[in-house]
């Protein structure tokens, strides 16, 4: 598409049906790239799963990059709102019961709202010469998730463990979310809310053995975390 079209499609007032057909064409695009991937989405794959002309995707989404993008975020923003129960920092339930809520709450959102996920790792996989902005803002809306996370834990464990281990339990959490979503990618059959409360145990028994080996090296050099 020519940058023309690009601004005439930005200049245009908002059609009546415009919300619905972008969600057509947002669940047409997330439904062909859990399928192909990246690559394999097209405009022409997208308009004749959705219905809608091309004419219509290129009214709301400059190309392709900019489309998956928004499915992304779209995803994003539905998990977000399952993990708001465990990712702000409480401190009423004992470190056991928040790790296993809030991994089963992880469970659900990404059964809920797979394509954040789905297409983010494989976009953030992939090594391309010209790296697409749907995969940078899967990489931010990571950190971010990640972010909180960590806020979280602080606040779970503060007083035992320093930010460098924090930060290392914080990243042992997400990697196990990560795999055993592939595995729930690669086996249907997986009790992916069964398995990730069970690695609640795991993560909180890494947890201890922090605390008691005591501050981080480096926090014991006096070197930032």
């Amino acid at each position: 598409m020519d940058r023309s079209s690009g601004k005439r499609r930005k200049a245009r007032k908002p059609r009546p049906d415009g919300e619905e057909s972008r969600q057509r064409i947002l669940d047409a695009a997330a439904e062909i790239a859990g399928e192909r991937g990246y690559d394999g989405t097209s405009i022409a794959g997208v308009s004749e799963r959705s219905g809608l002309p091309a004419s219509s995707i290129y009214w709301h989404f400059e190309d392709k990059d900019a489309l998956i993008a928004a499915v992304i975020e779209r995803s994003f923003e539905r998990w977000l709102d399952g993990m708001r129960g465990w990712l702000e920092p409480h401190t009423a339930a004992s470190p056991l019961e928040h790790l296993e809520q809030g991994l089963r709450l992880t469970a659900k959102a990404l059964l809920d709202s797979p394509d954040f996920l789905r297409l983010g790792l494989m976009l953030a996989l992939e090594r391309r010469p010209e790296e697409a902005s749907a995969r940078k803002l899967f990489l931010a809306v990571r950190a971010r998730t990640f972010e909180r996370m960590l806020a979280s834990f602080s606040a779970l464990f503060a007083g035992r463990l320093d930010g460098r281990q924090v930060r290392m339990l914080a990243t042992l959490t997400m990697a196990a979310a990560d795999g055993l979503f592939i595995a729930r990618e690669l086996d249907e059959s997986l009790d992916l809310a069964a398995h990730l409360e069970s690695a609640a145990t795991g993560v909180l028994a890494v947890a201890e053995r922090l605390a008691r080996s005591g501050p981080s090296t480096r926090s014991r050099t006096g070197r930032a975390e």
